[in-house]
């Protein structure tokens, strides 16, 4: 079945990168709705690497301020939240409970380096796309950035190693008068082939 055109819009077709916010604070709880809704999406053995740390106050945000570039300076900390999406490098440690249909899937991650990083680099990412895509769902708007010195998050936020920062997303209630005008998109025939 497919779902109300009025959905697709909001998530995908009329949604937009989020340049500016209004003044409006975002409640913990619908932070918790836009992750247990993400949660639900499928990631490779039901893995889930991915961590989200919400940078939900002035101090928390400024933190992170010196580890962007100049453009996203601003915007982040006039955001109300901003997200660290993060990778747990560990994520086959939940294995038992998140894949208890193979015993051994926590080992065959563990005693295999390059497919762990793999597994977490990818279904991390995926994640946080999710995530993403649940935010717009429950009527958040959404600015990813990939402008950061990730190390410098790293180094901040995840001293201990065990999660590597991906990307950021700032969030809050999109503020329309700072909206750049709407990219162009790849057509079928750029982007895909039919074998």
């Amino acid at each position: 079945m497919k779902i109300a055109q009025a959905c697709l819009d909001q998530i995908f077709l009329n949604a937009r990168t989020a340049n500016g916010f209004l003044d409006k604070p975002v409640p913990v709880s619908l932070l918790q709705e836009a992750y247990d809704i993400a949660r639900m999406g499928a990631t490779s053995m039901n893995s889930q690497p991915t961590r989200y740390v919400f940078l939900n106050t002035p101090e928390a945000r400024a933190r992170l301020l010196p580890a962007l570039s100049p453009g996203n300076v601003d915007k982040t900390r006039n955001a109300p939240v901003t997200v660290i999406v993060a990778t747990d490098t560990k994520f086959y440690e939940h294995m038992p409970l998140v894949f208890p249909n193979d015993p051994g899937a926590k080992a065959m991650f563990e005693g295999n380096a390059p497919m762990a990083q793999g597994t977490a680099t990818r279904n991390g990412t995926l994640g946080g796309a999710y995530f993403m895509i649940a935010a717009r769902a429950v009527g958040l708007d959404c600015g990813p950035m990939s402008g950061v010195d990730l190390a410098k998050v790293n180094a901040e936020f995840f001293p201990d190693g065990r999660c590597e920062a991906n990307f950021l997303i700032n969030l809050g209630f999109g503020d329309s008068s700072k909206l750049y005008g709407r990219n162009p998109r790849l057509s079928f025939e750029q982007a895909c082939s039919v074998l």
